[in-house]
């Protein structure tokens, strides 16, 4: 019979031995490292698969960033050092990945930009606050464009720290916006301001201030226009309207108004006499033919003048266009000037016409010619 030593041999060695024979504190602490290199797994898993949706969120800022034309920025205060995405080295056209210098780069912005970028920035830092402003620059290759800041200032307790923002190419958008105004603002054949403006511009003599309102009238454009047909009528207007800015080069506003008739806005400095001589110009220079397709083509023009003194936009135009029939009436390619009544008549040819009279028809009536271009060397 075994004793009871050899009995213990004898026994089968199952698991539940083997654990029973491991001390109970390296086993709790085996499980323990197993289940920390499990949750670390786990971690690194996790942070692999924010690791790469942060790489792809980069990948698609970076391409919406590029479409938009659009790149961060960042300066560090008070130390100035700049931090760009490329988009903005893209904007500036400086190779990505340049070192850059803010005193360098305030050089690319025109003098205006620069100035109001300054109070703004001064403005933004004192604050606490930010701002935003569309600046011009001309790129490191010469090109000029146009771009939209955004700034905001950071700041640890109350003292800033960095300034940090977004700048965008709105270049495309710049050139569309002026075009759009220029088309509201300004009549596209002539480059003079539109009736529209001068609308606007009337209507500032409701608030007093004083001035003189010349209407100017072509004589014969209709006949021009009626037998040599709009081509040649449109280059009597062009050359007309280019003459009649440049000798009316001081005028607060020189407008077309209608088909063949413009306006011009005389400040209050310019007294009576001024202006009347100033219509003898108009009238002197839009006489010389216009010579287009071997034709001398003969204009002329009218005008006429009142002055703002105590009377409403509306009735100043009413003024200068009585005048302006007056003119016609005189015989055309020359000019009168309103004169209100119980008021002395202005010296140099002022009139007060019956404009009713001259829509009967009473008034004489005036022709122009249409002669050929002199050839070289004759007189």
């Amino acid at each position: 019979m075994l004793d009871a030593s050899a009995a213990e041999l004898e026994r089968p060695i199952t698991p539940d031995a083997i654990l029973c024979a491991v001390p109970t504190s390296d086993m709790a602490l085996d499980i323990r490292d197993r289940e920390a290199a499990a949750t670390i797994a786990r971690l690194e898993a996790r942070l692999a698969e924010q690791a790469m949706a942060l790489a792809h969120s980069a990948k698609i800022f970076e391409r919406a960033s590029a479409l938009a034309r659009i790149g961060v920025w960042e300066c560090s205060l008070p130390d100035e050092t700049l931090t760009w995405t490329g988009g903005v080295y893209d904007l500036f056209d400086i190779p990505r990945g340049t070192p850059i210098d803010r005193a360098q780069t305030l050089k690319s912005y025109s003098e205006e930009s620069r100035l109001i970028l300054d109070a703004l920035r001064s403005q933004a830092i004192a604050e606490r606050s930010g701002f935003q402003f569309d600046a011009e620059i001309i790129t490191a290759t010469g090109r000029r464009r146009w771009m939209r800041l955004t700034a905001t200032v950071e700041c640890e307790g109350d003292v800033p720290v960095r300034i940090f923002g977004m700048k965008q190419d709105i270049t495309d958008e710049k050139i569309l916006g002026d075009r759009m105004r220029y088309l509201a603002e300004f009549d596209v054949m002539t480059g003079l301001p539109n009736r529209s403006v001068f609308q606007t511009r009337l209507a500032a003599f409701d608030a007093g201030g004083g001035g003189t309102l010349l209407l100017v009238d072509l004589d014969g454009f209709k006949q021009i226009n009626d037998t040599f047909g709009h081509a040649l009528g449109d280059d009597c207007l062009k050359d007309a309207s280019a003459r009649l800015r440049t000798v009316c080069a001081e005028a607060d506003l020189v407008a077309r108004i209608g088909g063949d008739e413009f306006a011009v806005v005389l400040s209050a400095s310019v007294d009576a006499r001024a202006c009347e001589t100033l219509a003898e110009t108009i009238v002197a220079a839009l006489k010389w033919p216009v010579e287009r397709g071997g034709r001398r083509l003969v204009l002329g023009a009218s005008v006429g003048i009142a002055r703002a003194d105590a009377c409403s936009a509306s009735e100043l135009f009413t003024r200068a266009d009585t005048a302006l029939y007056a003119a016609k009436a005189a015989g055309r390619n020359t000019f009168r000037t309103f004169v209100a009544p119980a008021q002395p008549a202005a010296s140099g040819g002022s009139w007060q016409s019956d404009r009713d009279g001259l829509r009967r028809g009473t008034g004489p009536q005036t022709f122009h010619r249409i002669e050929p271009a002199p050839r070289l060397g004759s007189e």
